[in-house]
């Protein structure tokens, strides 16, 4: 799954991934991204450019009585994507990239459970796949704009941590998972995998990240175990 993420990356390589325009505003660095926030995400707009967007973590389907619902929804399971009522009509036309720096997960030690930061072995920002909604709660109020993260089974080393990961999409897959004219989904189905061996390495960080009031840099940076 993926409960708590980080983004922290230079602007410019932010713009450079997603190839977004001039004048997008630059994202305001964070290292301790909790379900029910804002997190940065880019999508399409309606003349197919990319555009950053800030959306609540949780998603909230259109036909909901209560926003509350969000929190229990801010991972999808990419297996079932296609058949729940609350993923599937987003999963084929309002598909998004949640931008992040890198992602918390935690392991059972003798010791207590141990927060690991899950980073790109370069260093540089990436892509998990997101879905979003809107919803409206009473008519002639803005819409709640909100997203969800797809995960899929983990495999490799980032099993050990945990069964599920975020899926991590590669550059050349943004322009068909951004795509709102895809509705067909079945040539999405094989991008929706766990991030190749050596792609995404974990290190070890405070317990202070378990709190979701803490934030800052110290909150990532590697701990030697003992």
């Amino acid at each position: 799954m993926c409960g708590r993420f980080a983004f922290f990356s230079a602007h410019e390589a932010v713009l450079r991934l997603f190839d977004l325009p001039p004048g997008t505003p630059a994202i305001e660095p964070r290292w301790n991204i909790a379900p029910t926030q804002y997190v940065p995400v880019v999508r399409t707009d309606h003349e197919g450019a990319r555009r950053l967007a800030m959306l609540y973590w949780g998603l909230v389907p259109h036909w909901a009585k209560e926003k509350s619902i969000g929190a229990r929804m801010i991972n999808a399971r990419a297996e079932t994507l296609a058949e729940k009522p609350s993923f599937r009509t987003a999963y084929r036309r309002r598909r998004c990239l949640v931008i992040a720096s890198g992602y918390y997960e935690w392991q059972s030690l003798p010791a207590g459970k141990q927060p690991g930061f899950i980073r790109r072995a370069s260093g540089e920002p990436f892509a998990m796949a997101g879905l979003w909604e809107s919803w409206i709660e009473k008519e002639g109020e803005p819409p709640l704009e909100s997203c969800a993260i797809v995960t899929t089974e983990a495999a490799g080393r980032l099993a050990q941590l945990h069964h599920r990961v975020p899926v991590i999409l590669p550059p050349e897959a943004f322009a068909p998972w951004l795509d709102p004219r895809l509705t067909d989904t079945a040539p999405l189905a094989p991008l929706l995998v766990a991030p190749a061996e050596g792609v995404m390495e974990p290190v070890p960080v405070s317990r202070r990240v378990n709190n979701a009031r803490n934030e800052g840099p110290e909150l990532v940076e590697p701990i030697a175990l003992p």
